[in-house]
């Protein structure tokens, strides 16, 4: 377990393999088929088989972390929901009857959900982890989102879920639940990136076009309230975060220096890698992005992790790890045909020649 200060969060990531890197990359070269001919496939095999230290990459062992929490920012009228909605899931997670739950089952994946603090009361007995914080965190657009304790707490919870889930070979997929959640990460990201919130601000759950434009009118003065310029990413994340946001930086970052592969789900949790990547920037190495969120302000966000391509873009925008449990199934078929397709040498095939 790492300690309860805060200096764990620097501690250098485990590095890749490099000779797994390069075994890889040469069995790559000897399978029967073109070379480059299966594109991104080849390249998430190389990546795996480095991250996991063999010549057999697997995406066997998943474990899928939900971690949920309630927003104060939410009474500023951001979200087309109410805020009940967060406990309403947290419910509808234990149940097994949310669009992750579907998925984690029909990808044999471990599903565990973290409840870090609802307003409204949460009951569900052992299936639901309670890791209470606060009921939310306090409004941003009146004063910080979090104290030190509760920004370290929340982390903490992420670190847990990290550590719980190292097993041998295996990925680890962040998923988040939280109305208003995606003004929190817009916030975030506005500081990080220096831009402007008319630049990422989106629908969110659904907002239309007036409530977008109210949605970026309540972030936009909260930003100026804060002055946040130039600070860290540790302070704009207490300043304006949440408790499952912390949690997912907290997880990313112990993932990587377990030596952990992280699927990185949407919107939110892309937010939370980047604040993770600013803290420690060599927890980039274990970052494999899943899909291309359709909230607006994606495209400006994944240019800031140099080099990265998401796997999918399907439109999607749902959280809760959907979109990085939706490429289960890719990483996998990545795997097999690394693994089990036949090399020139065993097929008998002519390979190509040099002309």
């Amino acid at each position: 377990m790492v300690s309860t200060t805060l200096s764990w969060l620097t501690q250098a990531s485990k590095s890749l393999s490099q000779q797994h890197l390069q075994l890889a990359q040469k069995r790559q070269a000897v399978l029967t088929k073109p070379a480059g001919s299966l594109g991104a496939f080849e390249l998430l095999a190389i990546r795996l088989a480095a991250m996991q230290a063999t010549q057999r990459p697997s995406a066997d062992n998943i474990s899928i972390n939900i971690f949920a929490a309630d927003h104060g920012i939410a009474a500023e009228g951001v979200s087309a929901f109410p805020q009940a909605v967060t406990a309403e899931m947290i419910k509808n997670f234990a149940r097994g009857g949310a669009a992750i739950c579907v998925a984690a089952k029909q990808n044999s994946a471990n599903l565990h959900v973290w409840n870090l603090g609802t307003v409204a009361p949460v009951d569900c007995g052992a299936v639901v982890k309670n890791r209470i914080i606060a009921p939310q965190t306090a409004n941003f657009a009146q004063s910080p989102a979090m104290s030190s304790d509760q920004l370290n707490s929340a982390m903490l919870v992420g670190v847990e879920a990290a550590e719980s889930a190292c097993l041998p070979e295996g990925l680890f997929i962040g998923g988040e639940m939280g109305i208003a959640n995606t003004s929190a990460a817009t916030a975030i990201a506005t500081v990080l990136l220096g831009c402007n919130v008319s630049d990422l601000v989106g629908p969110g759950t659904g907002l239309n076009a007036d409530g977008v434009k109210h949605k970026a009118s309540v972030i936009d003065l909260a930003l100026k309230r804060h002055n946040l310029s130039g600070r860290d990413a540790l302070q704009v994340l207490k300043s304006l975060g949440g408790f499952e946001i912390a949690a997912l930086v907290g997880g990313y970052i112990r993932c990587a220096q377990l030596g952990i592969p992280v699927i990185v789900d949407g919107f939110i949790c892309t937010v939370a890698a980047l604040v993770a990547y600013r803290i420690n920037p060599s927890v980039l190495d274990w970052f494999i992005f899943s899909h291309q969120s359709a909230e607006p302000g994606y495209q400006l966000l994944i240019k800031a992790f140099p080099n990265q391509v998401p796997l999918l873009d399907l439109g999607m925008r749902l959280g809760e790890g959907s979109g990085a449990a939706a490429c289960i199934p890719l990483i996998r078929l990545a795997c097999a045909w690394h693994n089990d397709m036949a090399t020139f040498e065993e097929a008998a095939v002519s390979e190509q020649s040099e002309y």
